[in-house]
């Protein structure tokens, strides 16, 4: 795999927009360090979001609202640096972009100055389609993100999917256009209906990557920790487990600590020595002493 990947060309726009246009999905998904970008370069994806959700499950708030822009700069430099191949994309956290056109820019431009960010991303239509524009303008690419909006979730009405009357599909299908107007590069679609997601693909000429969006979209975006079952409990409907890494490092983690408790660890194997000439000169100069 390792070869495999050294092998590959770096993933660019262009790229996935001649996806896009062949039809062949696009591979994104969430990573919060340098080990977990490590991972996903290995694995081949195609494009990684530093997500704002690193806020719940890398740094314990209990919702994304409160992650500062100078965290999400931490855990992207170091992404980054865990990276070669494919596209980096950073949230701008809650607060750090709504404001005005001023303070988007000067945000983003952190974000690609400071920790090597690709495009950014932000949530909503409305003012942020403003956002967005001025973003672009300013030379930085820029995703748009529609449907569930974890940053506004609590207006929303919680952490459910949006988007399942006719006039609320109608918003989401509008603020999804509103910002490919404004000139984003690509659009996340969260947990929306899959006829709404049907109804809105044949409107957008930038690829689409969705989450709980259903099939039709141009790709999928999941969360790291959600795919590789790092949580106990339950995820969301859309969510799909590839492994139970949670389990595994629990029974690691224990078999360690009952190896340490029971005096099976360290072994011989796991320790260092000296030279015998050396070790009896040691005692004899500690007993001269």
């Amino acid at each position: 795999m390792s070869a495999q990947v050294a092998a590959r060309t770096s993933i660019t726009l262009g790229t996935l927009a001649a996806r896009k246009e062949a039809g062949e999905p696009i591979v994104m998904v969430t990573a919060y360090d340098y080990p977990g970008a490590q991972i996903v370069e290995a694995a081949g994806v195609d494009v990684v979001l530093v997500g704002d959700s690193a806020a719940m499950t890398v740094l314990g708030y209990d919702s994304t609202v409160p992650v500062s822009v100078d965290e999400m700069i931490m855990l992207t430099a170091a992404v980054r640096r865990g990276l070669s191949s494919p596209l980096l994309v950073a949230d701008l956290p809650f607060g750090s972009y709504e404001a005005s056109d001023e303070l988007a820019i000067a945000t983003a431009q952190r974000f690609v100055k400071e920790a090597g960010a690709d495009l950014v991303k932000i949530e909503r239509g409305g003012t942020s389609v403003d956002r967005a524009r001025a973003l672009v303008a300013a030379g930085i690419p820029v995703v748009g993100h529609v449907g569930l909006t974890p940053q506004t979730a609590t207006s929303l009405g919680g952490y459910r999917a949006q988007g399942r009357t006719a006039v609320a599909a109608r918003a989401v299908r509008d603020d999804a256009l509103a910002l490919q107007e404004a000139g984003c590069s690509l659009l996340v679609l969260e947990a929306v209906p899959s006829e709404v997601t049907a109804a809105l693909m044949p409107h957008m000429r930038v690829p689409v990557i969705g989450i709980g969006a259903g099939p039709e979209t141009d790709g999928q975006v999941l969360v790291f920790h959600d795919l590789l079952g790092l949580y106990g409990g339950g995820a969301a409907k859309f969510v799909k487990r590839y492994a139970d890494l949670r389990t595994a490092a629990i029974d690691g983690v224990a078999a360690y600590a009952a190896d340490v408790r029971s005096a099976k660890y360290p072994a011989p194997e796991h320790e260092y020595s000296m030279p015998a000439a050396e070790a009896a000169e040691l005692q004899e100069l500690i007993a001269s002493h």
